[in-house]
């Protein structure tokens, strides 16, 4: 079987969610660095939740930091690139964009309990890392995001209690679809158990594990690269992950034969998760996914198959009580 027979065509989703969320913004300068706090209500799941865009404005002076133009906004959909977050990381951020507004989700969370009248199940400083695993829920698609199946997807055997890692969120044109890998779903084999044809299939990556990607006849791999600066040639879905297809394997093989990466880095899928335009945001409307953000760490851990169930515990709430409800066979 040759598991390189088909490239991957790309099909979309429009988000018109984004236009018709009221924002309130609360602003503050670090520097040159001007942090927006982007309060949103989602008309989809009816939670609240923080959204954080960062813009700079070169200057020789402090003096000119006070006019910084926050008119052009960083769209995570548009591949979340870490190598342009330089400036962040002179203050001390994360390179990764999406544990900032983990952050500050949280501490909202905390501080909406506390008025409340409830005690949060944690508490943490305000300079404290929330710690190595994180998810929590986010209104709309975005690149390295996951889809979690809802109960409502239990009677479908492809995508019951699935976790898909969205690789593109897609664009509003109709050939850019968003399209992810399944990433829960172990084959528990490795690549020379396929019997491959391809030449770097049968020997550099022979040992890799198999996961099944979806219902869509294209192959794939992801790549971790942990602190590793961005590699040339591969896609980031966040930072230290990137994917690869046909086009990239040689490159890959390349990389691994020179010693910079490891064959125990990638991942190796068996088909892929496609949607086409205005499809998966009807999909998300109808309960069928919930939308959430997640750590790398959890991407990239070694166990991967209750993988479904500890995303819906850290997010909480009514996501945990969803973990803990047996299957519904339909």
């Amino acid at each position: 079987m040759d598991l390189w027979t088909l490239q991957v065509k790309d099909t979309a989703i429009r988000n018109p969610i984004l236009s018709s969320i009221p924002e309130k913004s609360l602003s503050r300068k670090l520097g040159a660095v001007e942090i927006r706090f982007l309060k949103r209500k989602s008309s989809v799941s009816g939670y609240r939740s923080l959204v954080v865009r960062a813009t700079s404005k070169k200057s020789n002076d402090d003096s000119s930091a006070s006019g910084g133009d926050a008119s052009q906004e960083n769209k995570p959909s548009s591949g979340n690139k870490s190598g342009d977050s330089a400036t962040p990381k002179s203050f001390g951020l994360n390179m990764d964009w999406r544990e900032f507004r983990a952050n500050l989700f949280m501490k909202e969370q905390e501080e909406k309990a506390e008025a409340e009248g409830h005690k949060p199940a944690t508490t943490h400083h305000e300079s404290e890392p929330r710690g190595m695993k994180w998810a929590h829920p986010i209104p709309f698609p975005e690149t390295g995001c996951v889809l979690v199946a809802t109960e409502k997807l239990d009677g479908y055997r492809t995508f019951a209690r699935t976790v898909v890692l969205l690789l593109r969120a897609g664009t509003k044109h109709p050939q850019e679809g968003p399209f992810g890998v399944v990433i829960n779903r172990p084959l528990h084999k490795n690549i020379k158990h396929m019997k491959p044809t391809k030449t770097e299939l049968a020997t550099t990556f022979s040992e890799c594990p198999l996961y099944y990607g979806g219902p869509l006849e294209a192959s794939m791999f992801l790549l971790k690269t942990g602190d590793k600066t961005k590699i040339p040639g591969f896609e980031e879905v966040m930072p230290g992950l990137n994917f690869g297809a046909r086009n990239t394997l040689d490159e890959a093989a390349v990389l691994v034969k020179k010693g910079i990466i490891k064959p125990h880095d990638f991942r190796f899928f068996v088909g892929y998760a496609g949607w086409q335009l205005d499809q998966l945001r009807e999909e998300i409307e109808s309960d069928y996914w919930h939308v959430a953000a997640c750590s790398s760490d959890l991407i990239c851990g070694d166990s991967s198959e209750n993988l479904w169930e500890e995303i819906l515990q850290l997010m909480g709430g009514q996501y945990s009580e969803l973990s803990r409800k047996p299957k519904l066979d339909m």
